[in-house]
Protein backbone atom coordinates (compact mmCIF):
# COMPACT_ATOMS: atom_id res chain seq x y z
CA UNK A 1 0.00 0.00 0.00
CA UNK A 2 1.34 3.26 -1.09
CA UNK A 3 2.19 5.84 2.30
CA UNK A 4 2.39 9.20 0.66
CA UNK A 5 -0.74 9.89 -1.90
CA UNK A 6 0.12 13.48 -3.49
CA UNK A 7 -3.74 14.59 -3.71
CA UNK A 8 -5.38 15.35 -6.99
CA UNK A 9 -8.73 16.53 -7.32
CA UNK A 10 -11.13 14.64 -9.60
CA UNK A 11 -10.94 15.82 -13.41
CA UNK A 12 -14.72 17.85 -13.00
CA UNK A 13 -13.23 19.23 -10.27
CA UNK A 14 -10.29 20.32 -11.25
CA UNK A 15 -11.46 22.20 -14.00
CA UNK A 16 -13.79 23.47 -11.50
CA UNK A 17 -10.70 24.52 -9.34
CA UNK A 18 -9.26 26.07 -12.63
CA UNK A 19 -12.44 28.26 -12.77
CA UNK A 20 -12.13 29.48 -9.36
CA UNK A 21 -8.58 30.74 -9.63
CA UNK A 22 -9.73 32.50 -13.26
CA UNK A 23 -12.15 34.03 -11.05
CA UNK A 24 -10.57 35.51 -8.14
CA UNK A 25 -7.69 36.68 -10.44
CA UNK A 26 -10.81 38.73 -12.17
CA UNK A 27 -11.69 39.77 -8.65
CA UNK A 28 -8.77 40.81 -7.78
CA UNK A 29 -8.66 43.49 -10.87
CA UNK A 30 -12.13 44.21 -10.51
CA UNK A 31 -11.19 45.37 -6.53
CA UNK A 32 -8.02 47.15 -8.18
CA UNK A 33 -10.59 49.40 -10.33
CA UNK A 34 -13.33 49.65 -7.77
CA UNK A 35 -10.41 51.10 -5.45
CA UNK A 36 -9.10 53.27 -7.88
CA UNK A 37 -12.65 55.08 -9.07
CA UNK A 38 -13.62 55.07 -5.17
CA UNK A 39 -10.53 57.31 -4.05
CA UNK A 40 -10.75 59.56 -6.94
CA UNK A 41 -14.23 60.34 -5.86
CA UNK A 42 -13.97 59.83 -1.86
CA UNK A 43 -14.65 63.33 -1.03
CA UNK A 44 -15.64 63.35 2.96
CA UNK A 45 -18.38 61.31 2.77
CA UNK A 46 -18.37 58.01 5.72
CA UNK A 47 -20.23 55.78 4.06
CA UNK A 48 -17.70 55.89 0.75
CA UNK A 49 -14.68 55.74 2.71
CA UNK A 50 -16.35 52.46 4.56
CA UNK A 51 -17.18 51.25 0.78
CA UNK A 52 -13.60 52.05 0.33
CA UNK A 53 -12.30 50.56 3.03
CA UNK A 54 -14.32 47.32 2.06
CA UNK A 55 -13.15 46.98 -1.04
CA UNK A 56 -9.41 46.63 -0.24
CA UNK A 57 -10.61 44.13 2.36
CA UNK A 58 -12.30 42.38 -0.26
CA UNK A 59 -8.61 41.84 -1.67
CA UNK A 60 -7.75 39.52 0.95
CA UNK A 61 -10.05 36.47 0.63
CA UNK A 62 -9.52 35.94 -3.41
CA UNK A 63 -5.31 36.42 -2.54
CA UNK A 64 -5.52 33.77 0.31
CA UNK A 65 -7.51 31.52 -2.08
CA UNK A 66 -4.83 31.78 -4.89
CA UNK A 67 -1.83 31.76 -1.86
CA UNK A 68 -3.46 28.29 -0.71
CA UNK A 69 -3.88 26.85 -4.11
CA UNK A 70 -0.19 26.69 -4.84
CA UNK A 71 0.60 25.22 -1.69
CA UNK A 72 -2.35 22.72 -1.12
CA UNK A 73 -1.74 19.77 -3.08
CA UNK A 74 2.24 20.17 -2.38
CA UNK A 75 3.71 16.18 -1.72
CA UNK A 76 3.72 14.93 1.78
CA UNK A 77 7.41 15.00 3.17
CA UNK A 78 9.43 14.33 6.82
CA UNK A 79 8.62 17.91 7.92
CA UNK A 80 5.00 17.91 7.45
CA UNK A 81 4.27 14.08 7.27
CA UNK A 82 0.52 15.10 6.71
CA UNK A 83 0.81 17.40 3.56
CA UNK A 84 -0.14 20.79 3.09
CA UNK A 85 -3.47 20.61 3.08
CA UNK A 86 -4.37 22.91 5.87
CA UNK A 87 -2.77 26.06 4.11
CA UNK A 88 -6.48 25.69 2.82
CA UNK A 89 -7.95 26.42 6.33
CA UNK A 90 -5.15 28.95 7.56
CA UNK A 91 -5.92 30.99 4.61
CA UNK A 92 -9.58 30.38 5.56
CA UNK A 93 -8.54 32.11 9.15
CA UNK A 94 -6.29 34.74 7.48
CA UNK A 95 -9.51 35.84 5.52
CA UNK A 96 -11.62 36.31 8.02
CA UNK A 97 -9.06 38.16 10.76
CA UNK A 98 -9.14 40.42 8.64
CA UNK A 99 -12.52 40.70 8.07
CA UNK A 100 -13.48 41.02 11.56
CA UNK A 101 -10.51 43.77 12.31
CA UNK A 102 -11.85 46.13 9.65
CA UNK A 103 -14.88 45.53 10.17
CA UNK A 104 -14.59 46.70 13.97
CA UNK A 105 -12.71 49.71 12.80
CA UNK A 106 -15.52 51.15 10.14
CA UNK A 107 -18.02 50.26 13.73
CA UNK A 108 -15.83 51.85 16.05
CA UNK A 109 -15.26 55.44 13.65
CA UNK A 110 -19.05 55.55 12.26
CA UNK A 111 -19.74 55.52 16.27
CA UNK A 112 -17.17 58.64 16.92
CA UNK A 113 -18.42 60.30 14.13
CA UNK A 114 -22.08 60.34 15.25
CA UNK A 115 -21.00 60.99 18.51
CA UNK A 116 -19.36 64.14 17.35
CA UNK A 117 -22.24 64.74 15.26
CA UNK A 118 -19.61 65.69 12.13
CA UNK A 119 -21.58 66.80 9.10
CA UNK A 120 -19.38 65.55 5.78
CA UNK A 121 -20.13 68.05 3.28
CA UNK A 122 -19.88 67.07 -0.58
CA UNK A 123 -18.61 69.73 -2.59
CA UNK A 124 -19.43 71.04 -6.83
CA UNK A 125 -16.78 69.22 -8.98
CA UNK A 126 -16.21 70.21 -12.92
CA UNK A 127 -15.78 67.39 -15.34
CA UNK A 128 -15.45 68.56 -19.23
CA UNK A 129 -16.36 71.51 -18.25
CA UNK A 130 -20.03 71.05 -16.63
CA UNK A 131 -20.07 71.94 -12.55
CA UNK A 132 -22.36 69.12 -10.54
CA UNK A 133 -22.24 67.99 -7.43
CA UNK A 134 -20.00 65.26 -6.84
CA UNK A 135 -22.48 63.28 -4.63
CA UNK A 136 -23.80 62.40 -8.24
CA UNK A 137 -20.59 60.93 -9.14
CA UNK A 138 -20.01 58.80 -6.19
CA UNK A 139 -23.56 56.96 -7.02
CA UNK A 140 -22.48 56.99 -10.19
CA UNK A 141 -19.38 54.59 -8.94
CA UNK A 142 -21.20 52.77 -6.55
CA UNK A 143 -23.74 51.60 -8.86
CA UNK A 144 -20.81 50.53 -10.99
CA UNK A 145 -19.01 48.61 -8.94
CA UNK A 146 -22.54 46.02 -7.54
CA UNK A 147 -22.85 44.36 -10.36
CA UNK A 148 -19.73 43.09 -11.04
CA UNK A 149 -19.99 41.76 -7.26
CA UNK A 150 -23.24 39.78 -7.49
CA UNK A 151 -22.11 38.13 -10.09
CA UNK A 152 -18.58 37.24 -9.15
CA UNK A 153 -20.40 36.07 -5.77
CA UNK A 154 -23.15 34.18 -7.10
CA UNK A 155 -20.77 31.94 -9.49
CA UNK A 156 -18.08 31.32 -6.89
CA UNK A 157 -21.16 30.31 -4.22
CA UNK A 158 -22.04 27.60 -6.63
CA UNK A 159 -18.28 26.71 -7.44
CA UNK A 160 -17.81 26.83 -3.47
CA UNK A 161 -20.73 24.37 -2.68
CA UNK A 162 -19.06 21.47 -5.52
CA UNK A 163 -15.49 21.95 -4.06
CA UNK A 164 -16.14 22.09 -0.60
CA UNK A 165 -13.86 25.29 -0.15
CA UNK A 166 -14.82 27.60 2.52
CA UNK A 167 -12.32 29.87 1.41
CA UNK A 168 -14.11 30.69 -1.95
CA UNK A 169 -17.22 30.79 -0.28
CA UNK A 170 -15.91 33.54 2.41
CA UNK A 171 -14.98 35.22 -0.59
CA UNK A 172 -18.42 34.81 -2.38
CA UNK A 173 -19.54 36.17 0.67
CA UNK A 174 -17.23 39.18 0.80
CA UNK A 175 -18.79 40.05 -2.91
CA UNK A 176 -22.08 40.09 -1.57
CA UNK A 177 -20.91 42.02 1.95
CA UNK A 178 -19.71 44.44 -1.12
CA UNK A 179 -22.70 45.24 -3.10
CA UNK A 180 -24.98 45.63 -0.38
CA UNK A 181 -22.16 48.54 1.36
CA UNK A 182 -22.61 50.19 -1.92
CA UNK A 183 -26.32 50.39 -1.70
CA UNK A 184 -25.97 51.73 2.00
CA UNK A 185 -23.44 54.06 0.58
CA UNK A 186 -25.72 55.40 -2.22
CA UNK A 187 -28.77 55.27 0.57
CA UNK A 188 -26.02 57.43 3.10
CA UNK A 189 -25.53 60.14 0.13
CA UNK A 190 -28.80 60.48 -0.62
CA UNK A 191 -29.69 61.14 2.78
CA UNK A 192 -26.63 63.84 3.23
CA UNK A 193 -28.65 65.07 -0.11
CA UNK A 194 -31.88 65.37 1.65
CA UNK A 195 -30.31 67.12 4.64
CA UNK A 196 -30.11 64.58 6.95
CA UNK A 197 -26.45 65.03 8.19
CA UNK A 198 -27.01 61.49 10.30
CA UNK A 199 -27.86 59.52 7.30
CA UNK A 200 -24.04 59.27 6.08
CA UNK A 201 -22.53 57.68 9.19
CA UNK A 202 -25.81 55.52 10.03
CA UNK A 203 -24.89 54.12 6.20
CA UNK A 204 -21.36 53.44 7.79
CA UNK A 205 -22.46 52.15 10.87
CA UNK A 206 -24.42 49.34 9.21
CA UNK A 207 -21.78 48.47 6.82
CA UNK A 208 -19.46 47.89 9.29
CA UNK A 209 -22.14 46.57 11.28
CA UNK A 210 -22.08 43.43 8.35
CA UNK A 211 -18.76 43.76 8.10
CA UNK A 212 -18.27 42.62 11.48
CA UNK A 213 -20.99 39.77 11.55
CA UNK A 214 -19.38 37.94 8.50
CA UNK A 215 -15.95 37.91 10.23
CA UNK A 216 -17.66 36.38 13.26
CA UNK A 217 -19.17 34.11 11.70
CA UNK A 218 -16.26 33.42 9.39
CA UNK A 219 -13.74 33.16 11.92
CA UNK A 220 -16.09 31.19 14.41
CA UNK A 221 -15.75 28.53 11.35
CA UNK A 222 -12.34 28.45 10.67
CA UNK A 223 -11.38 28.48 14.20
CA UNK A 224 -13.56 25.37 14.31
CA UNK A 225 -12.03 23.70 11.51
CA UNK A 226 -8.61 24.25 13.20
CA UNK A 227 -10.11 22.61 16.21
CA UNK A 228 -11.33 19.48 14.12
CA UNK A 229 -14.67 19.71 14.19
CA UNK A 230 -16.84 17.90 12.50
CA UNK A 231 -16.97 18.82 9.05
CA UNK A 232 -20.08 21.14 7.76
CA UNK A 233 -21.52 22.30 4.87
CA UNK A 234 -19.80 25.25 3.56
CA UNK A 235 -22.28 28.06 4.34
CA UNK A 236 -22.51 26.85 8.01
CA UNK A 237 -25.69 25.88 7.53
CA UNK A 238 -25.45 22.21 9.38
CA UNK A 239 -22.96 19.09 9.89
CA UNK A 240 -21.52 17.86 6.28
CA UNK A 241 -23.76 14.51 4.96
CA UNK A 242 -20.66 12.67 3.78
CA UNK A 243 -19.60 11.16 7.53
CA UNK A 244 -22.86 9.46 8.04
CA UNK A 245 -23.23 8.61 4.69
CA UNK A 246 -20.19 6.49 4.28
CA UNK A 247 -20.23 5.07 7.63
CA UNK A 248 -23.53 3.45 6.29
CA UNK A 249 -21.81 2.05 3.31
CA UNK A 250 -19.21 0.64 6.00
CA UNK A 251 -21.81 -1.00 7.47
CA UNK A 252 -23.57 -2.78 5.06
CA UNK A 253 -20.34 -4.74 3.98
CA UNK A 254 -21.49 -8.12 4.81
CA UNK A 255 -18.24 -8.78 6.57
CA UNK A 256 -18.40 -5.70 9.01
CA UNK A 257 -19.90 -6.48 12.36
CA UNK A 258 -19.82 -2.82 13.57
CA UNK A 259 -17.60 -0.23 12.89
CA UNK A 260 -16.58 3.66 14.30
CA UNK A 261 -16.04 6.40 12.28
CA UNK A 262 -14.51 9.76 13.32
CA UNK A 263 -13.45 12.78 10.51
CA UNK A 264 -12.10 16.03 10.24
CA UNK A 265 -11.65 18.89 7.58
CA UNK A 266 -8.36 19.82 6.18
CA UNK A 267 -9.24 22.46 3.62
CA UNK A 268 -11.05 20.33 0.71
CA UNK A 269 -10.50 17.07 2.00
CA UNK A 270 -11.64 14.91 4.97
CA UNK A 271 -9.11 12.65 6.86
CA UNK A 272 -10.09 10.05 10.11
CA UNK A 273 -9.98 7.24 11.91
CA UNK A 274 -12.08 4.33 10.99
CA UNK A 275 -12.49 1.27 13.60
CA UNK A 276 -14.15 -2.01 12.37
CA UNK A 277 -15.00 -5.06 14.07
CA UNK A 278 -14.93 -8.00 11.53
CA UNK A 279 -17.53 -10.72 10.81
CA UNK A 280 -16.06 -14.54 12.12
CA UNK A 281 -15.29 -15.44 8.10
CA UNK A 282 -14.35 -11.89 7.03
CA UNK A 283 -11.17 -13.46 5.90
CA UNK A 284 -7.51 -12.37 6.40
CA UNK A 285 -7.61 -8.81 8.20
CA UNK A 286 -4.42 -7.10 6.19
CA UNK A 287 -6.41 -7.74 2.56
CA UNK A 288 -9.76 -6.45 3.96
CA UNK A 289 -8.17 -3.57 5.76
CA UNK A 290 -6.78 -2.45 2.34
CA UNK A 291 -10.14 -3.29 0.84
CA UNK A 292 -11.60 -0.90 3.14
CA UNK A 293 -9.67 1.62 2.67
CA UNK A 294 -9.97 1.41 -0.72
CA UNK A 295 -13.77 1.22 -0.57
CA UNK A 296 -13.62 4.61 1.67
CA UNK A 297 -11.28 6.37 -0.64
CA UNK A 298 -13.48 5.44 -3.98
CA UNK A 299 -17.05 6.05 -1.87
CA UNK A 300 -16.11 10.02 -2.48
CA UNK A 301 -13.28 12.37 -3.52
CA UNK A 302 -12.94 14.48 -0.10
CA UNK A 303 -11.89 11.09 1.26
CA UNK A 304 -8.05 11.15 1.40
CA UNK A 305 -6.20 10.20 4.29
CA UNK A 306 -7.78 7.14 6.51
CA UNK A 307 -6.42 4.98 9.30
CA UNK A 308 -8.54 1.77 9.03
CA UNK A 309 -7.76 -0.66 11.86
CA UNK A 310 -9.57 -3.86 12.82
CA UNK A 311 -10.75 -4.39 16.71
CA UNK A 312 -12.75 -7.27 18.44
CA UNK A 313 -15.52 -4.95 19.83
CA UNK A 314 -16.39 -1.02 19.76
CA UNK A 315 -17.46 0.76 22.77
CA UNK A 316 -18.52 4.27 22.58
Amino acid sequence: MKVYQRFELPPDMARLHARAVRLEWWTIVFFLVAIGMLAATLGQSQAMKAAWIEDMLGLVPPAAFLVAARFRNRQPNSRFPYGYHRSVSIAFLTGSVALLGLGGYVVYDSLVRLALRERPPIGMIELFGQRFWLGWLMIAVLLATMVPAILLGRVKQRIARDLHDKVLFADAEMNRADWLTAGAAVLGILGIAAGLWWADAVAALIIGGDIVRDGVRTTRSAVSDLMDETPYLVDGAGPHPLPGRLHAAILDQDWVADAWLRLREEGHVFVGELLFVPTPDAGPLPERVEALTRFAKDFDWRIHDLAVSPVTRIDT
